[in-house]
């Protein structure tokens, strides 16, 4: 947990948020050892703007990745980064079973995908 921390941290330092000046790093580890990371990426048309988790997890199944186990989120600010909505339901796709890590300065919480997003929609769906 502590090394994919770690590797959310170095995302951060790429984050492109001059509008909310909100910066955000993510890493995800699959399930051969693996870590892909991310960071926010705005832009002036709010709609077009990524959270670093879905950066993260799209870079991953980019590269044939779809066997996420873990996630950290990471930010600047002196607050737990919660992943959004749309971002939880991506995790639910790729990572249904998987551990979400945010970090907080030294302080970690750690989560459960299906305790972010219950009833999320499924392929089924």
């Amino acid at each position: 947990m502590n090394e994919l921390i770690e590797k959310a941290r170095e995302a951060l330092q790429f984050s492109y948020s001059p509008y909310s000046d909100f910066s955000v790093g993510a890493a995800v580890l699959c399930s051969d050892g693996s870590v892909f990371t991310g960071c926010n990426i705005e832009n002036a048309s709010y709609g077009a703007t990524v959270c670093a988790e879905r950066v993260a997890m799209w870079k991953a199944v980019s590269e044939g990745r779809r066997d996420m186990k873990a996630i950290a989120i990471v930010c600047k600010a002196d607050q737990f980064p919660m992943p959004c909505g749309m971002c939880r339901q991506v995790m639910a796709e790729f990572m249904p079973d998987g551990d979400v890590y945010v970090a907080r300065n030294d302080e970690v919480k750690s989560f459960k995908v299906c305790e972010l997003i219950p009833h999320s929609f499924e392929l089924e769906n």
